[in-house]
């Protein structure tokens, strides 16, 4: 079976999260240029062996015949702090999404007990 490099990069680096502003960055490359990497059949080893230093995975077990076994080992680049950062970037967002959804959920609260009050008022009035 003829292999997808593009793609199998791909699943690794959304399986471990990584978005792909945060790998990027992390390369110092656009965007784009990642996911023209993503639809590339055949990729170069440099640009596969880049990606999995950032997501801190060892492609050599599902491309043999660029890397020796174990060749990524230990070769992760992210910094503790800046991995910290990330996720406390990512928690931020997430509470941020919630709080909205809480608010947007009072107000519908308070709107539906406004209706309800109204309905029984008329109600009480005939």
């Amino acid at each position: 079976m003829d292999k997808h490099y593009g793609h199998i990069v791909e699943h690794y680096v959304r399986k471990n999260g990584y978005s792909i502003s945060e790998l990027a960055i992390q390369i110092k490359i656009n965007r784009r240029s990642i996911y023209n990497w993503f639809q590339k059949k055949h990729l170069k080893s440099d640009v596969v062996f880049r990606i999995g230093r950032v997501i801190n995975h060892d492609f050599s077990k599902e491309f043999p015949e660029m890397f020796a076994d174990n060749e990524f080992q230990g070769t992760s680049n992210i910094s503790k702090s800046y991995q910290d950062e990330i996720w406390k970037h990512k928690y931020i967002t997430l509470l941020e999404k919630y709080n909205q959804l809480l608010e947007i959920k009072g107000k519908v609260i308070i709107r539906n007990s406004a209706n309800i009050m109204i309905g029984t008022m008329m109600c009480s009035l005939f």
